[in-house]
C-alpha cells in the first residue's frame, strides 16, 4: 500500500521526503538519519557556499549509503538596491533594537548556483531538488547524463506542467500552508505568490501531470500522509515536523516558539527576504510591515537582513529571527525526537488509519 510510485522512482522505502530547509536546520546528520530510516533526506543548500556544500555532501555519505537530495534555488541572484534609501531607515531601527549600528555597507550579491550545480554533478548526488524556478534544458540533460533525478517544487498547476515538460521526475506540490519559502517561480504579478492550500492544490496537479506528485504543506502526522495519498499524491514532503528532531540544527528559542505557537500565529511575509515565506509572527515582521515600506526584492532584502538574523540568533531573540513554520503547529508534541522515530510514528499512524478504513468500509451501493 505504501510502496508508491515515489518510492520506486527515488528508491526509498517510505513515501516521505524531508524538506530542504535552507539556513542551517538540515544538518548532514538529519539528512542521513531520514534516508537511513527509509525516507529521502534533503540538504537545504540555497545559501551555502560551494565549500560548505562539499563538506556536507561528504559527511552525509559517511553517514548513509542511501539516496539523498540537495535543494538549490533556480532564480536570478542579481541584487536590486535601487530603493535602498526607503528601506534603510526601517532596518536601522530594527538594528538599533539589537545593539547594531546603522547599515553602512551594502552586501554584494554572489550567484553561486552554477558552481554548486557543477558540484552536484561531480559528486553524482542521487537527487536534485529545485525551488523558485526550473533548470535550463541543457542542465536537465546534464542531470540525466549523470543519472541524477530531479524533484521540482511548484505552487500552481501551470508551474507543475512546465516542470514536467522541462523534464522533472517528481513534482512537489507546495500549498500556501507550507512553512518557509515556497517554490513559486515568479512573484512579479502576485507578490505573495499563489495562495492555494495543499489539499486543494494536490488533486488538481495530479490530474494534469503524469509524474509522481508529492504533497507539501501542513503535513505533520499519519493522517496527513493518508489524506495526501487519497487525493492522488505519491508521498508527502515535511519540514516543520523535522525542525524539532534531535538531529536538526534548530536553535533552542526557535524550537520553543514552534511548541508554544498555534495555527493562528503564522503569517506570510516578505520582510526578511523579499520573497513570500510563512513563519511565526514576531516583532521584526510587525515593525517592518507597519512601516508601510515595501521590502526590496529577493535576494537584496535577504542580504540586508542577514546581519540582523545572525545577531538575533546570537542573542537568542526570537522576536527578530525568521521562525519559518507551516500551519500544523498544534500537531507538534515534543522536542528532541530522533528522525527515525518520527518516520516510524508517521508510518504507524498511517497504517493504523488505513487498516481501520478497510475493516469498517462498506459498499455504499
Amino acid at each position: 500500500m505504501f510502496q508508491t510510485a515515489l518510492c520506486k522512482r527515488l528508491s526509498i522505502e517510505f513515501p516521505i521526503v524531508q524538506a530542504g530547509m535552507a539556513g542551517g536546520p538540515t544538518t548532514p546528520e538529519l539528512v542521513a538519519a531520514v534516508s537511513n530510516h527509509g525516507g529521502l533526506g534533503t540538504i537545504g543548500a540555497g545559501y551555502m557556499t560551494v565549500e560548505a556544500l562539499e563538506v556536507a555532501i561528504k559527511r552525509i555519505r559517511q553517514l548513509t549509503d542511501r539516496p539523498f537530495a540537495v535543494n538549490l534555488f533556480c532564480t536570478d541572484w542579481a541584487c536590486d538596491y535601487s530603493r535602498l534609501e526607503e528601506v534603510k531607515p526601517v532596518l536601522d531601527q530594527i538594528r538599533a533594537n539589537l545593539g547594531l549600528g546603522k547599515l553602512e555597507e551594502v552586501p554584494a550579491g554572489r550567484d553561486m548556483f552554477r558552481d554548486k550545480f557543477d558540484l552536484l554533478l561531480k559528486e553524482r548526488v542521487p537527487v536534485f531538488s529545485s525551488a523558485f524556478g526550473l533548470l535550463a534544458k541543457h542542465d536537465v540533460e546534464r542531470l540525466k547524463e549523470f543519472g541524477i533525478l530531479w524533484t521540482a517544487m511548484v505552487t500552481t498547476v501551470g508551474e507543475a506542467q512546465e516542470a514536467e515538460q522541462q523534464g522533472a521526475d517528481v513534482i512537489v506540490a507546495q500549498g500556501s500552508d507550507a512553512g518557509g519559502h515556497r517554490g513559486t517561480f515568479s512573484v512579479d504579478e502576485k507578490k505573495d505568490g499563489a495562495s492555494i492550500g495543499t489539499f486543494s492544490l494536490v488533486p488538481q496537479i495530479v490530474d494534469h501531470v503524469q509524474v509522481p506528485v508529492v504533497a507539501a504543506g501542513g503535513v505533520v502526522d499519519g493522517r496527513g500522509l493518508v489524506a495526501a495519498l487519497a487525493l492522488g499524491a505519491a508521498g508527502v514532503q515535511m519540514g516543520t515536523r523535522f525542525l524539532l528532531t534531535k538531529e536538526a540544527g534548530t536553535a533552542s528559542y526557535y524550537r520553543k516558539a514552534l511548541l508554544t505557537s498555534t495555527e493562528e500565529d503564522t503569517v506570510l511575509t516578505r520582510a526578511f527576504s523579499g520573497r513570500p515565506a510563512r513563519g511565526i509572527d514576531n516583532e521584526f515582521i510587525n515593525q517592518f510591515e507597519t512601516s508601510g515600506v515595501e521590502p526590496l526584492p529577493f535576494p537584496a532584502q535577504n542580504h540586508l537582513t542577514s546581519t540582523i538574523r545572525k545577531e538575533a540568533g546570537r542573542q537568542q531573540k526570537q522576536e527578530y529571527s525568521s521562525l519559518w513554520s507551516g500551519q500544523g503547529l498544534r500537531l507538534l508534541q515534543r522536542d528532541g525526537e530522533e528522525a527515525g522515530a518520527v518516520i516510524a510514528q508517521l508510518m504507524n499512524e498511517a497504517k493504523s488509519i488505513w487498516r481501520g478504513w478497510n475493516k469498517t468500509a462498506q459498499d455504499p451501493l
